[in-house]
């Protein structure tokens, strides 16, 4: 006889054990399947946090060959990337145990196998060694994720045409590496080896880089970009990718429609991702997918079949894991009755390059779209005491104000510990602050922050120290 639970989640990544966990502590019992070995998902495991270890620790190598320059003498510094990986594994092994921790501690019921629909209430479950579970469950909640969008007619090989998975776990640094894609992931792991040593090209088909970003920012994050070594060729489209016994040739043309090959010993492609939801047996219960295969929700992340739920990146959204993590408190809480909630318009958004870049709310572009009148106050880090101290002076800040009321529309910085100083600018726009809120908030110093301070005095002109 199969197993009963009140509530099941497919899917261990941010956005399902977060919703798991969270319907433990309501009083269901639930259970969790995720298809990999460990929980954490793609964000865990390959995606968010080892990404942002290698982040930490090729800055960390480009800071230590520089020392010499800030007064500290010290021998030659090599590079062990074997270690810088160990390391990177080392800090995901930990992170993945501890959500294991947090499932017993909770009392969910872990299954290792991958999930589909036998019907409206029972999941199959297959696991490694090709064994049936079934099991029953009252509410079941689709978190699935996404997965890598590769260029037409090309496959993976994780070696010369790699994924951000791939990109993770080279075994040497490549003299040579285009990038195709100019968007969060691409920018990221494309900073990583460059810092490491290898030559990077970046390929990106619009006219700028970072889609959907405030254009003053990504111009300014290509400028500095350039200045650490990273070339670009926008509005340039990847015909085909062939490989050879030295590594990837990559046949592109220009707006102009010129053709040009460009030679590389590895070539990451980095042009976005697709909800994740193969294997399911969707079709087989009637869920409803819209033109881009994601899964159709209401308000309530309710689909068309009312005990099924589906949250993160198999819905309409933006790919974020704090995104997904939002949604798998919300349907939990939500389903036991409560009054579950996401706020949309204030989801942040982080690049982890050097310098970061942050962002909540609307850009300029969209305000003007939405034909809103707005104030601008910027706040160059340049200015910043404390940026100054740790010559870490590049970047600003800008906040977008309404006109007439002054509340803040949308925040956009780029600057050291950006992502950080995010967190700030969305918490104001929660509780629907003004500039004039954030003016008048007394900011320590000397701190980053004292620039959101600054920026928000600037909206009306009245910064004190540009």
């Amino acid at each position: 006889m199969a197993e009963k639970f009140q509530a099941t989640v497919i899917g261990g990544g941010p956005g399902g054990y977060v919703c798991a966990i969270r319907l433990a502590q309501l009083g269901f019992k639930t259970a969790c399947i995720e298809s990999r070995g460990t929980l954490g998902g793609t964000c865990l495991n390959i995606g968010c946090i080892p990404s942002k270890s290698l982040l930490n620790l090729s800055e960390s190598f480009i800071k230590a060959k520089n020392f010499s320059n800030i007064g500290i003498e010290v021998g030659e510094v090599k590079l062990n990337l074997q270690k810088m990986m160990q390391n990177k594994d080392k800090a995901v092994a930990t992170l993945t145990k501890g959500i294991e921790f947090l499932f017993k501690k909770n009392k969910i019921t872990h299954f290792k196998g991958i999930g589909k629909f036998k019907s409206n209430s029972e999941i199959s479950i297959i696991d490694k060694e090709n064994k049936e579970t079934v099991i029953e469950s009252e509410k079941i909640i689709i978190c699935t994720g996404s997965e890598t969008s590769p260029l037409p007619g090309i496959n993976f090989d994780e070696e010369k045409i790699i994924s951000s998975t791939g990109a993770l776990s080279l075994k040497k640094v490549p003299k040579k590496m285009i990038v195709v894609g100019g968007g969060y992931i691409g920018l990221e792991m494309g900073s990583v080896w460059s810092r490491l040593g290898a030559e990077v090209n970046v390929v990106e088909f619009l006219d700028h880089i970072t889609p959907g970003m405030d254009k003053e920012i990504s111009v300014e994050l290509m400028k500095i970009l350039k200045k650490q070594g990273i070339t670009f060729n926008l509005e340039t489209k990847v015909e085909s990718i062939k490989k050879n016994n030295k590594g990837v040739e990559i046949h592109v043309k220009d707006k102009n429609g010129k053709k040009s090959k460009l030679e590389s010993d590895v070539a990451l492609i980095s042009i976005g991702r697709k909800p994740y939801t193969k294997n399911l047996n969707l079709e087989k219960i009637g869920i409803k997918l819209d033109e881009k295969k994601r899964i159709k929700v209401n308000k309530k992340f309710e689909t068309n079949i009312k005990n099924i739920f589906a949250i993160g990146d198999v819905i309409e959204g933006p790919m974020l894991a704090h995104k997904a993590e939002e949604e798998g408190i919300a349907v939990a809480e939500l389903i036991s009755g409560q009054s579950g909630h996401v706020n949309y318009d204030i989801i942040p958004g982080v690049i982890y390059t050097t310098p970061e870049v942050a962002s909540v709310g609307k850009t300029e572009e969209q305000l003007k779209s939405l034909g809103l009148k707005y104030k601008v106050g910027k706040f160059p880090f340049m200015a910043n005491s404390r940026a100054k101290t740790i010559n870490e002076p590049e970047g600003f800040v800008k906040i977008l104000a309404n006109e007439k009321t002054d509340k803040v529309l949308g925040v956009h910085l780029i600057g050291s510990h950006a992502g950080e100083l995010i967190a700030e600018m969305s918490l104001a726009m929660e509780f629907g602050a003004s500039s004039e809120d954030i003016a008048r908030t007394c900011h320590a110093h000397p701190t980053f922050s004292e620039a959101v301070k600054e920026a928000a005095l600037s909206v009306d002109k009245r910064q004190i120290h540009s």
